[in-house]
């Protein structure tokens, strides 16, 4: 029957640590600024008539387990419809016209996701 072995050279210094950051949820403190950072980009980005569907942003942090979910939230709503879901995704007109929708979320809040996996990713390697 096959044997192996294996050696390791050095510590489990910055493993350590990492875990016990981890552990302490320290990776976490800053989703309030990128929640923050999220609605001023949407507020940004967001195609403006009266202004209230840009003003409507906001952000929620839930907790689930041990992961973290940002939900950016607009409360703009004319007749029960979300006004920024309809800018984004088009919809139907009374007179059976379409309206075509405009990508404007996913580039607002692509530098933000692109700055918590960048500082997500420094805090893992420190």
């Amino acid at each position: 029957m096959p044997s192996f072995s294996f050696e390791s050279v050095g510590n489990f210094e910055k493993t350590d640590r990492f875990l016990k950051r981890m552990s302490r949820d320290e990776i976490f403190k800053a989703l309030d600024s990128y929640g923050a950072k999220g609605v001023s980009a949407l507020v940004a980005a967001t195609p403006k008539d009266s202004g209230e569907t840009a003003m409507g942003w906001s952000y929620e942090i839930e907790r689930r387990g041990r992961s973290y979910v940002i939900h950016w939230i607009n409360h703009h709503v004319n007749q029960g419809v979300n006004i920024a879901a309809i800018i984004q995704l088009g919809h139907g007109t009374r007179n059976g016209g379409y309206v075509q929708g405009i990508d404007y979320i996913n580039p607002a809040l692509r530098p933000v996701f692109e700055e918590i996996a960048n500082d997500v990713w420094r805090e893992v390697t420190r």
